[in-house]
């Protein structure tokens, strides 16, 4: 579900304009009261790694998780890493041993402890953990004397959750279900966004809201009708095509209207779910 959205103008960096648009998001979901026990969680990629857009986020009440840049104060954390301190992973063509119940695998990540914005003020910098993952380098450069990062390919994140409640292993792969987001972007830009309608900037934001409303509710609905099933995580085109494009016939007979529905149906269940969750039952006959 989309929870905030904003459209800027012009051609302009990722960066911009996050910090809002975090706070408005974050206060959405305090509003939305989802108890206060659960601490929402930011992830997002190296673009959105900087002191405004994190510390909104943990001013907010929130963990971050944020990939950040190889520079040279990441690359020295990673280097401190202990070749003991490196656990394989589940990852594309990893096996897993059936005695052990470890992972066979070319995919280690391990962690340790990060201050980021050490050039920062005392009170602006961020305690966490710098989680890391590396994998063989299938072009590794040929060097006399290969340094671990001739050897390996780095991939990391800087993040505020606990290590007790979310370790490592968990950590990772938590991270890497961000990239959950370009399917929402694939969906929108499959619908409504495939193009923006005006030459005016309102008006297209306008259009941006309702594109969300709309994806919402869709999604809202494949949930309600198949909780368990494939319309759990269908696109919008899918749920559009099998359960809103329903071929259907209206009649009126004795001056009631009957909607009849397509026999052997593969939806028929789905549908049924979803019209009873919305609609109220229709009111008793009089006697």
């Amino acid at each position: 579900m989309i929870v905030g959205q904003r459209l800027r103008q012009g051609k302009t960096g990722s960066p911009k304009g996050a910090a809002r648009i975090v706070a408005d998001t974050l206060a959405t979901l305090r509003r939305m009261d989802l108890g206060s026990s659960v601490r929402p969680l930011l992830r997002a990629d190296s673009a959105f790694y900087g002191h405004a857009t994190i510390g909104t986020a943990i001013k907010a009440g929130a963990d971050v998780s944020v990939t950040v840049r190889m520079d040279p104060a990441v690359k020295t954390a990673i280097a401190t890493i202990p070749e003991d301190g490196w656990e394989t992973i589940e990852y594309p063509n990893a096996i897993r041993d059936e005695v052990t119940g470890r992972w066979i695998s070319k995919a280690e990540v391990a962690e340790v402890p990060f201050t980021a914005f050490r050039s920062r003020k005392i009170a602006e910098r961020v305690e966490g953990r710098l989680v890391v993952r590396r994998i063989p380098d299938l072009n590794p450069k040929q060097v006399e004397q290969p340094t671990l990062f001739d050897i390996y390919r780095h991939h990391a994140f800087f993040t505020t959750t606990d290590k007790q409640t979310m370790g490592t292993v968990a950590a990772d792969k938590t991270h890497r279900g961000h990239a959950i987001i370009e399917q929402v972007h694939a969906d929108l830009k499959a619908g409504p966004l495939a193009h923006l309608p005006s030459g005016v900037f309102t008006a297209n934001s306008a259009w941006l809201v309702l594109a969300v409303i709309a994806f919402n509710l869709t999604r809202t609905a494949g949930l309600i009708a198949d909780r368990g099933g494939r319309l759990a995580r269908a696109t919008t085109a899918t749920i559009r095509r099998t359960l809103v494009s329903v071929p259907a016939r209206l009649a009126r007979t004795a001056r009631r209207i009957i909607l009849h529905l397509p026999d052997v149906w593969p939806w028929q269940t789905a549908f049924d779910r979803l019209f009873t969750a919305t609609h109220a039952p229709p009111p008793a006959a009089a006697s």
